[in-house]
């Protein structure tokens, strides 16, 4: 896998944590570095930490599927896709009528509060994590630049919730969900030789 399509997944990925950092920054009455620091540190890390874990999983089951990889891929990728995208549909919804997430997130940055959303927010890169094991991804720099990225575009979330609010929280749902519907089917046209890219 290129660095560039690294480079597009990890986008992909980090949009449910950057949508909840969104979130976390409205509800921040103080923000500084550190404090956005903080949640970026929370959400690179679970989010480098389940595709590593996806990985070892993944690497167990390898030999027996191998003939049928691309479609798992394609599949795990296509399902997160469909219900991030989803999810931003939602979240429209609550912003329409008022009862955003954000009001159900507060400022706290405890352990407990943000291992919790750093948690709900990465359990999509644990499958991605599989996908990585058949596609022989070498994980320890695909985990890494998955979590830098994330971790910078969290604190930028952070910082762009509590300046405008949870506007963009929606639409970098929905992006993510297409850019990795979109992988997926680049890897399976890639897999079965239909397109070279």
């Amino acid at each position: 896998m290129s660095l560039s399509e690294l480079f597009i997944i990890a986008i992909g990925l980090s949009m449910d944590a950057f949508a909840v950092a969104v979130s976390k920054g409205l509800s921040m009455r103080r923000i500084n570095i550190k404090r956005a620091g903080i949640v970026g540190l929370y959400f690179g890390t679970f989010q480098a930490g389940m595709p590593l874990i996806g990985y070892f999983l993944g690497v167990r089951f390898q030999d027996k599927i191998t003939s049928i990889d691309h479609w798992i891929a394609l599949l795990l990728l296509v399902v997160i896709g469909i219900n991030m995208i989803r999810d931003s549909k939602k979240s429209k919804q609550e912003i329409i009528s008022g009862s955003s997430f954000a009001q159900s997130v507060d400022d706290s940055l405890s352990f407990r509060n943000m291992s919790v959303l750093a948690t709900a927010t990465s359990i999509d890169a644990l499958a991605v994590g599989v996908t990585f094991a058949f596609l022989k991804v070498n994980i320890v720099p695909a985990v890494s630049f998955i979590g830098i990225i994330t971790l910078i575009l969290s604190m930028i979330g952070v910082k762009i919730g509590n300046v405008f609010g949870v506007r963009y929280k929606s639409k970098a749902e929905f992006a993510g969900g297409l850019i990795l519907i979109l992988m997926g089917i680049k890897i399976l046209l890639e897999h079965t030789g239909i397109i070279n890219f």
